[in-house]
C-alpha cells in the first residue's frame, strides 16, 4: 500500500524497503479545459544537489535536453510533448547505489515549456502528481498530489529525495516559482543561457 503524501510531509523510502536500490519517480497531470491556443507541454527535471542546495555544475541538472548524468545515478525517460493519456507522462528512473556522494538532494521540478508566450499557468494544470515505485517489482512506494492552489506559477518543485544517515528519504514539497525553468535554474545554481 503506497504512502499518499501531504505538501510537507516526509517519509523513508528505504527503511521498509532493505536493499532498494532502483527507483521509477513518475510525473503526472492533466490539463483543464481552458483553451489558451496551444497544447501544454511539461517538462520535468531532476537536480543534483549537494549540502549547499545548489548543483555542483551544470552536469547535475537532468532534463529533456541531458538526459542522463554522468555517474548513471539518475536518468530522465523523455520528453511527454502533450500530457495525454492516463499514468505518468514524463519518468525518472535513479539508482540509488550510484548516486555520488557528494549528492545529498535530488529536487524533482516540472515547467511549462513557452508558458508567457502561450498565456499557461499551474492554475490550468490539474490532477498533477508525483509517485515513487520501485523498479525491480513496480510496487508504489509514495505518491503525493499537488492540489490546484497554483495561479500564476510556471515552475512548480514537486518534491525531493535526500539522504539521512544511510536512509533515503522523500519531502513532498509542492512550492511554486514564477519564471519558469529560468527561475529554478537560478535557485538550484545552474547557469542558463
Amino acid at each position: 500500500m503506497p504512502v499518499s503524501l501531504q505538501k510537507g510531509q516526509k517519509v523513508s523510502l528505504t527503511k521498509g524497503n532493505p536493499g532498494l536500490k532502483k527507483v521509477v519517480v513518475g510525473l503526472g497531470w492533466d490539463v483543464n479545459q481552458f483553451d489558451t491556443g496551444s497544447d501544454f507541454d511539461l517538462d520535468t527535471a531532476a537536480f543534483l544537489l549537494t549540502d549547499s542546495g545548489k548543483v555542483a555544475g551544470s552536469e547535475d541538472f537532468v532534463f529533456y535536453g541531458n538526459l542522463k548524468h554522468a555517474s548513471g545515478s539518475v536518468e530522465h525517460m523523455g520528453d511527454n510533448l502533450t500530457g495525454a493519456g492516463d499514468g505518468d507522462d514524463e519518468q525518472i528512473k535513479i539508482d540509488l547505489s550510484k548516486v555520488p556522494g557528494s549528492v545529498t538532494k535530488i529536487a524533482f521540478t516540472a515547467t511549462i515549456y513557452e508558458a508567457d508566450e502561450r498565456r499557461q499557468n499551474f492554475g490550468q494544470v490539474s490532477n498533477a502528481f508525483i509517485r515513487i515505485y520501485n523498479e525491480e517489482n513496480g510496487e508504489e512506494l509514495l505518491r503525493y498530489d499537488l492540489g490546484e492552489d497554483f495561479s500564476i506559477e510556471t515552475a512548480v518543485v514537486f518534491g525531493e529525495l535526500y539522504k539521512h544517515g544511510d536512509e533515503w528519504k522523500f519531502n513532498a514539497i509542492g512550492c511554486g516559482y514564477q519564471g519558469g525553468l529560468a527561475a529554478l535554474c537560478g535557485n538550484y545554481g545552474v547557469e542558463v543561457e
